[in-house]
């Protein structure tokens, strides 16, 4: 099959396409026939040295953690999941082989039905941002009415998720994003919207309940400065792997109660979010689409930090 392999790590010129095997089902795994597979910073910051690159164990690797596609093999013939059933989810990457390919062997508890009104594009862009914003906005601060929450990195995968959730549970979303971005975080369903280029988010925002914190301390001491906008005992949710190292310190300082998180593939839970999707209550944005063959150009644009949504790679035709 073709696939989209690193053979080491670098710069994202360092993927490239080749001819691989194709993966073997066991146990209680789908085969699935990718289509379209998720591009997420993770991939980024694996391919760089950073994000779960400490658990590659050989190469070449592929990359990838979302897929949308066409399922092939069934765990067992009973499962109400069968061949030609669409279905998207993730897998983990570099535990298993990833998305970037035209076929992925991926554990059942990890897939959920596609929503019939999502194409494969738009679902491939799902699973790893929804999980990891359903994880911090409803698993973790409980979002509900009355809540005042703040949101930064608003405008990205995860961040256009979050908005959503926040808002569709009912809390008061003040959300940071550029300023080509800020009609559209309103139009996600965010209260409040603030320029980080042009307005100190903590001289405006006071005693909010909950930071979901998408940017850490990699630009201009984001999550620091956050720490400001907490009432006394508010909670800060910090996401990005490596973005503030004395996270955990600096929150005891504060008064405050922080934690990070981990997103983890969740096929049960995907499934809620289908309905939410196939209804229309949330919506998955897809920035940009590249070719299976142009992952390099993926990553490069992902990297720059720019994103609204979602980038996917279109493995086939579907």
């Amino acid at each position: 099959m073709r696939a989209v392999v690193m053979e080491r790590i670098g710069a994202p010129d360092v993927l490239s396409l080749a001819q691989v095997a194709e993966p073997v089902r066991v146990n209680a795994e789908f085969l699935i026939k990718v289509v379209a597979a998720g591009v997420n910073p993770i991939d980024a910051k694996t391919r760089a040295g950073a994000g779960a690159s400490a658990a590659i164990d050989g190469y070449p690797v592929i990359l990838g953690n979302d897929f949308s596609g066409i399922v092939v093999e069934s765990p067992y013939e009973a499962h109400p999941i069968r061949p030609g059933d669409e279905v998207y989810g993730m897998t983990m990457v570099p535990r298993l082989a990833g998305t970037y390919a035209e076929y992925v062997s991926v554990p059942s508890m990890s897939v959920a039905r596609k929503p019939s009104a999502l194409s494969h594009v738009e679902a491939a862009g799902v699973p790893l941002a929804a999980l990891t914003a359903w994880g911090m906005v409803v698993d973790i601060a409980r979002a509900h009415e009355g809540q005042r929450m703040l949101i930064h990195g608003a405008s990205g995968g995860v961040g256009h998720f979050a908005v959503q959730f926040a808002s569709y549970f009912g809390a008061h979303v003040v959300a940071t994003g550029g300023p080509d971005k800020l009609a559209w975080l309103r139009e996600l369903g965010a209260d409040e919207v603030i320029d980080h280029t042009t307005t100190r988010f903590e001289h405006v925002v006071h005693d909010v309940d909950v930071v979901v914190d998408l940017v850490g301390n990699v630009r201009d001491e984001t999550g620091s400065r956050s720490l400001r906008t907490l009432r006394p005992g508010g909670l800060i949710i910090n996401a990005p792997t490596g973005s503030w190292p004395d996270f955990l310190a600096d929150v005891t300082e504060a008064g405050v109660r922080g934690t990070t998180f981990k997103v983890a593939p969740d096929g049960a839970t995907l499934a809620i979010v289908s309905r939410l999707l196939q209804s229309g209550d949330v919506r998955v944005y897809i920035d940009r689409v590249f070719d299976l063959e142009d992952a390099a150009g993926a990553h490069t644009y992902v990297e720059r930090g720019h994103t609204r949504g979602k980038v996917v790679l279109k493995v086939r035709e579907g």
